[in-house]
Order: C-alpha cells, then structure tokens, then sequence
C-alpha cells in the first residue's frame, strides 16, 4: 500500500511541476483564429480611437461650439435676398410694414448689444466646457477598459489556479474514498471531499461567465469583432501613484476635471451677468435695405405715383435706448442668483476633490498594505507545500495532505491576485481624480 502512494505521489509532483511553469502563461481560453495580442496600452489607445461615448461627447462639443456660433453671428454681416407676390388691396405693404417688392436686399448686423454679447460669451465658455466634459469622458473610458483588461488578467490567471485546484480536489476525492473502502475513513470525509470539489467547479463557472462578460466588452469598446480571440499579459500600471497627497491635492486642483468644469461655469455666469447690466445701456444696430419695386401696385395713389422710384434703397443705425426696463432688471437679478449659486458650487468642488484624493490616496496605501500580506501568505503556503513535499518523499505524510496544502496554495494565489488587482483599481480612481491619468495610459 505504501509504495502505492509513493508512486502517486510522485505522479502528482510531476504533474504539478508542469502546471507551475504554466502558470504564467495567460493564453485565452477560445479556441480558433489568431488572437489579437493586446497589451494594456494597447488597449487603452484603442478604446479612446473607437468608444461610443466619446463620440458622443465629440458631438455634443461640437454642438456646443455652432450653438455659440449662431449666438455670435448677429455681430457678423448678415445679408438676405427675397421676392413676392400677392394680392393688394388699398395701402400696399407687407406684414412687416414694408412696401410689396419684386426683389429686395437687407442687410442687418449688431454692433452694441450687452445682453447678447453675454449670452454669445457664456455660450463660448459653455462650449469650452463641453471640451473640458470631453475630457472627463475619455478619462472615464480610460478607468474602464484599463480596469477590464486588468481584470481580464487576473480572471484567466484565476481560471489556470482553479483548473489545477479542481485536480487537487478530484485526487483528494479518490484518496479518501480509497480510504473509506479500506475502513479508515468515515462517509463524512468523503462528503466534505465531494463538496469542496463542486465548490470549485461552481466558482470556475462564476469566473468563466465573468470572462465571457469582460471579453465582450473589451471588444465592442476596442471596436473588435464580436468572436475575436484576445490575448492580453500580465503587467502593472506604468508610473507611481503613490504620490505625497500635498502633491496630489495641489495637481487635482489644476487638472481635476470637475473643478474645470465649475470654473468654467463660474466664468460663463461672470460674462451673463455683465451682459445683463450692459442691457440698461444702449443698442444699435446697422440696418440697411435695397428693393426693387413694381409701379403698379401704386397706381392708385397719385403723390405715391409722381414720386415713385424703382429702386429704392434705405440705410443707417437703429439705436434703442432704454428708459424703463422691468424686464433688465429681473434678468440681472436672475444672472447674479445663477452666479453666486456657481461660485458655492465650485466651492464644494474643490473641497470634495480634495476629500477625495486623500481618501483614495489612504485607500491606495491600504491596498499596498493587503497586497503585501497576500504576498506573504502565498509565501508561507509555499513554504508548506515544499515541506510537505519533502516529508511525503520520506513517507512522512500522506498524499491528501499534500494535495490540501496545494488547495490552500491555490487559494492564497487567487487571494493575492485580488489583492494587486484592488490595489491597480485604487491606483486608477487615484489617477483619474488628480488628474494625472493621461500621463500614465496614453
């Protein structure tokens, strides 16, 4: 009996010395086709060249921008040809007071016009904003796919340990019903043999869903083939975020995209309110108008008729002066409401960023923390495994023995994998809140 287990054992020390050179080895499950080999970079580059959102984001900027530029053409030369035809009866004119023409020129454009100049200066902020909102969308888009291809990593190097595990687990199963035949173990063991095996043939289920899950997203924001075969590596975030959080603080002050975008608020409000004010001073516009009219629709009228021209033309500045305005004046309490409301809001926003990075900058160190004691778990069940090893060949201890400490090894291997994969999650929002994300992925 005993050299039985000896030569099992031996088996199984064979077997397991192939699958740790293996370990490291993160190839996709799929089968099929050459996969396109990806690296986190990669990745990242891809996604912000194909992502919907930041399409998105891109038209909504460049809606922002014409918006403001159709604000702003009233200042521009603006000049419109017509014609017309219809039925006259007593004074002939149109409904906006003018004589009926055959053809007409007007020329219109605004040179003093407060209210308006502020509305087209906050439009211009607001369009400012919506490139800093881009930018924003792009950093989130980073966050994301560089935290599914981490994690992709990490669910594959899981899926090898639990392959493996679940090995462990069936020759455990053998042995301790070998044993219970034989008499030296009870029904129970085999049962908790059993269930530890399903147990882990459940969780390779739950990881290869996830997988699936992490593989389908990756391809539609890499802009991928639906069925393409993807081949990623184990790697770290480039660069330090372990900054001191003076540094951090100070560099989300000047990059955080929400404390951008409140500023720029506060300057869009700023140039409404100004605008508002000026709508107590004057307007003037240039206004000029070229018609080409017909003599018959005047025939009835004898001084219209002995003075008629064909052409006509009409030019000059219309000036509005305003001598009692309700209406100005609920618009400039409005725009000063709007503003202090801007500048309480960036207020909150500094402080909340600020908040934040400390937060993330502690939750970073703890996760450095929780890495180092995984590592060091994973060390010690190591360190088991090798002596257990070493008894086993002295006939020392059993087989089941072995194979449990290989489960537990397995276990503190996907602990730690966990561990680093939390840690370059925490690294990510720390990155993405300073400001700093660019820096590192592209």
């Amino acid at each position: 009996m005993r050299k039985q287990w000896m030569v099992a054992g031996a088996f199984l020390l064979a077997a397991s010395a192939q699958g740790l050179q293996a370990q490291n080895a993160l190839q996709p499950v799929a089968t099929g086709g050459a996969p396109v080999v990806l690296t986190l970079k990669r990745a990242v580059e891809l996604s912000l060249q194909n992502s919907k959102d930041i399409k998105l984001a891109k038209i909504q900027m460049r809606i922002a921008d014409e918006t403001a530029s159709v604000t702003n053409s009233e200042f521009r030369p603006n000049l419109y040809a017509g014609s017309g035809a219809g039925y006259t009866y007593g004074l002939p004119e149109t409904p906006g007071g003018r004589p009926p023409s055959v053809f007409n020129l007007t020329y219109t454009q605004s040179i003093l016009n407060g209210p308006l100049r502020g509305l087209a200066k906050e439009q211009q902020e607001q369009a400012r904003a919506q490139r800093i909102q881009l930018e924003d969308t792009r950093n989130g888009v980073m966050v994301q796919v560089a935290s599914a291809y981490l994690e992709l990593v990490k669910v594959r190097h899981s899926l090898e340990l639990l392959r493996k595990e679940k090995e462990s687990a069936q020759k455990i199963v053998e042995v301790t019903q070998e044993r219970q035949g034989e008499g030296f173990e009870l029904p129970v063991e085999v049962t908790k043999a059993q269930l530890t095996r399903a147990q882990v043939t459940q969780r390779i289920l739950q990881l290869e869903g996830r997988q699936d899950e992490l593989e389908v997203y990756l391809r539609s924001e890499l802009g991928l083939a639906a069925e393409q075969l993807l081949d990623v590596t184990a790697e770290d975030l480039p660069g330090a975020a372990e900054q001191e959080g003076a540094n951090l603080i100070a560099m989300a002050a000047v990059n955080n995209p929400s404390i951008a975008f409140a500023e720029s608020d506060v300057k869009a409000k700023e140039f409404r309110l100004v605008g508002e004010r000026h709508g107590y001073w004057p307007t003037l516009d240039l206004v000029s108008v070229y018609s080409v009219l017909a003599k018959f629709n005047f025939n009835n009228y004898t001084n219209l008729v002995n003075n008629f021209r064909y052409n006509n033309l009409n030019a000059g500045v219309s000036v509005q002066v305003p001598l009692f305005s309700s209406k100005t004046r609920a618009k400039v309490a409005l725009a000063e409401a709007d503003l202090d409301a801007a500048k309480i809001n960036l207020a909150g926003k500094r402080n909340q960023v600020s908040a934040e990075v400390r937060q993330k900058s502690r939750r970073v160190q703890q996760a450095d923390a929780g890495k180092e004691v995984s590592r060091l778990e994973l060390q010690l069940a190591q360190q088991n495994v090798a002596v257990l090893q070493a008894q086993f060949g002295e006939g020392k201890t059993n087989l089941r023995d072995v194979e449990r400490a290989r489960l537990d090894e397995n276990e503190k291997w996907m602990m730690f994998l966990d561990a680093a994969f939390q840690r370059q999650q925490a690294q990510l929002e720390l990155l993405r809140t300073a400001g700093q994300l660019d820096k590192v992925l592209e």
